[in-house]
């Protein structure tokens, strides 16, 4: 705990930060999504019953858990981490009570850089899945029935992978996060942070990943699978231009595939 706290302390807000948005944009814009700032997601780190409030850390797949939100770039390195949300809570609601989610809402996480799509401004998104609200600053895929909308959401959830695979990558780096652990609910979330130092540390220094260490990851996380994310909001009536713009855009290929 004296290494994870000291890592934490000192290397936290200069290792887990945006850094150059340009570069981050332009990551995004190779690989076929234009304008976008990274992909957001949650995941679930199994812990012990805890001594108080136990019921609130049990989650829908009924283990306790506690909640890694964090926002990824191009290239899976953590640009934003909020650790310590209890398990039963739903990422909207775990979203909606950061400081990401003000300083997106205001306007001053980005720089104030807009595109034109179609005939639609539309500022730095980052990309969600169906379980975040739709903003305009935020594109998730389109859910119920879909017709033209199935190729916006396979590029979207092509690009979004990138939150996916850093999560895959941290655990099958630091199996602590993968099983329940000994440590109390008050260090869990210093160890989590520090794991995602290290894993940015790893990533930006291109350190070797083992072939077989992410088979060996999800063997020891078969007994803690993900909760499933649901739609739960109305769609932000501002940002639903800039999600049309960007399907037709997509469909009559005037996009990156």
């Amino acid at each position: 705990m004296q290494v994870a706290k000291a890592i934490t302390k000192l290397l936290l807000q200069k290792v887990v930060t945006l850094g150059n948005v340009q570069v981050i944009v332009d990551g995004f814009a190779v690989m076929g999504f234009p304008n976008c700032g990274g992909a957001i997601d949650g995941t679930h780190i199994p812990i012990l019953a805890p001594e108080h409030q136990g019921t609130q850390y049990i989650n829908c797949k009924g283990y306790f858990s506690m909640v890694l939100q964090a926002l990824v770039d191009h290239k899976g390195r953590f640009t934003n981490i909020h650790v310590r949300w209890l398990g039963r809570v739903h990422d909207t609601h775990v979203f909606r009570n950061t400081t990401l989610f003000k300083r997106l809402q205001q306007g001053n996480y980005f720089p104030d850089q807009k595109i034109t799509v179609g005939d639609v401004e539309m500022p730095v998104v980052i990309l969600g899945d169906p379980a975040y609200p739709l903003m305009p600053w935020l594109m998730k895929p389109y859910t119920g029935s879909l017709d033209s909308e199935e190729l916006f959401n396979y590029r979207l959830s092509k690009y979004r992978m990138v939150v996916e695979c850093a999560f895959g990558r941290l655990k099958a780096r630091w199996h602590t996060l993968l099983t329940r652990s000994d440590l109390s609910q008050t260090n869990v979330p210093i160890v989590i942070a520090a794991c995602c130092v290290l894993h940015n540390l790893c990533e930006s220094k291109v350190e070797t990943f083992m072939v077989g260490w992410e088979a060996e990851a999800n063997h020891l996380a078969a007994d803690y699978t993900q909760p499933d994310t649901r739609a739960i909001r109305r769609a932000h009536q501002v940002a639903v231009p800039i999600r049309e713009a960007l399907k037709t855009t997509f469909i009559t290929g005037q996009g990156t595939v």
